[in-house]
């Protein structure tokens, strides 16, 4: 639905009701992903689209039906047909299944707040439940970027922390989905498949130092959904060559880098060159930001040096207390690819507040409520910037 946000703000404020036709799933060679949307209001004004012309006349007519009715959501499957492909069927021989429903913009105050968000350019997630049992189906859960409380509600309070972890997940990666919770008695009886509709850049990795490490952790990166730059101050290793995997690779100075590129709280440092002279005015700035997690590679013997440089370079505790360094989960690594393998898994544990251990050696929910203010790394508890 974020695909026309600004029209759907317009009409929440004006209060004005409208039908809702969204993607929910796709196959084979469907023209337009998940999340995709066309609406029509109570004067058939229409906007948007589910796949690009295919189907858009059947679609319409669903929609004035549902908002005239006023009734149930309806899904519906569209596929390509052998006797008559351009009548209700895609050309291109994929299908789609899309979720009609009607939209009362004055019992959804939260839909309202995400779709001003979004057309502000802030993160924002909208969670939309879209398969699941009928009463519960079409209801949407708003999900800020900026690390505030859910809005709205889908039906139950565990539900609503079930799927607000999983939006704020695809969130840090930018990424719009498909999230299966429930099927039980934690969450809710009933399996539910829920579309986190997001708005926000892809998350930053900034790896520095051209090496090996650097080559494995940026496929790593991207894997995640990283938008990855490495950036090493030596033309002859930051080649776009040896990084294939790199959306940038910078020849610069690390810290004079860092210091005009844009961050935020979702941001990955990653200082694998180990070199006093790149690492500290590198760390001693990076520490310093408002980023997500900030890593810097070598032995215990360097860390314990790197920490009275970074003090006499004047970097309070307050701040050292955020690196982590040696960088990585002890996994045993040795090759760059394990050691990439290491890294990623720290970042992720971090950025969901995990403590890396072995699941096999804890207890309770998989899936648990994140504990605000505190990211737990390891045995130990620090604070958490993010």
């Amino acid at each position: 639905m974020l695909n026309i946000a600004d029209t759907l703000y317009d009409w929440c404020r004006a209060a004005r009701p409208f039908a809702l036709a969204t993607v929910v799933q796709v196959s084979g060679s469907a023209p337009l992903p998940p999340g995709t949307a066309l609406a029509v209001d109570a004067d058939g004004t229409a906007v948007g689209s589910v796949s690009g012309g295919c189907v858009e006349g059947a679609v319409y007519e669903l929609c004035t039906q549902v908002l005239a009715d006023g009734g149930t959501p309806v899904l519906a499957r569209f596929g390509y047909s052998d006797d008559d492909a351009f009548v209700v069927g895609l050309t291109c021989g994929g299908e789609i299944e899309v979720l009609v429903q009607r939209v009362e913009p004055a019992s959804m105050p939260h839909l309202t707040g995400a779709l001003e968000a979004v057309t502000l350019g802030r993160p924002a997630a909208m969670a939309h439940i879209v398969d699941g049992p009928e009463e519960l189906l079409g209801r949407t859960l708003g999900v800020p970027g900026d690390g505030s409380a859910y809005d709205g509600t889908l039906g139950s309070e565990n539900m609503d922390r079930a799927v607000a972890a999983q939006a704020r997940a695809l969130l840090r990666a930018g990424r719009t989905g498909l999230a299966e919770v429930g099927g039980d008695a934690d969450t809710c009886p009933e399996r539910l498949s829920v579309l986190v509709h997001t708005s926000a850049p892809r998350p930053r990795m900034l790896i520095f130092g051209a090496v090996d490490f650097a080559a494995a952790l940026s496929q790593a990166g991207s894997l995640l959904g990283y938008r990855v730059t490495v950036c090493d101050a030596r033309p002859v290793f930051a080649t776009p060559t040896r990084f294939p995997h790199a959306d940038e690779v910078v020849v610069d100075w690390p810290h004079r880098y860092l210091e005009h590129t844009e961050v935020d709280d979702r941001t990955a440092v990653c200082v694998l060159t180990h070199d006093a002279k790149f690492d500290i005015p590198l760390l001693r700035l990076a520490l310093g930001l408002r980023v997500g997690y900030v890593g810097a590679m070598g032995s215990r013997r360097t860390h314990d040096h790197r920490l009275d440089l970074l003090r006499e370079a004047g970097v309070p505790q307050s701040q050292l207390a955020f690196l982590h360094s040696p960088i990585g989960l002890d996994l045993g690594a040795h090759t760059p690819e394990e050691t990439a393998v290491s890294i990623a898994a720290e970042i992720i544990a971090h950025a969901n507040r995990a403590t890396g251990l072995p699941l096999s050696r804890g207890t309770g929910p998989i899936h648990r409520r994140s504990t605000a203010g505190t990211a737990a790394l390891g045995t130990e508890t620090v604070p958490a910037r993010v």
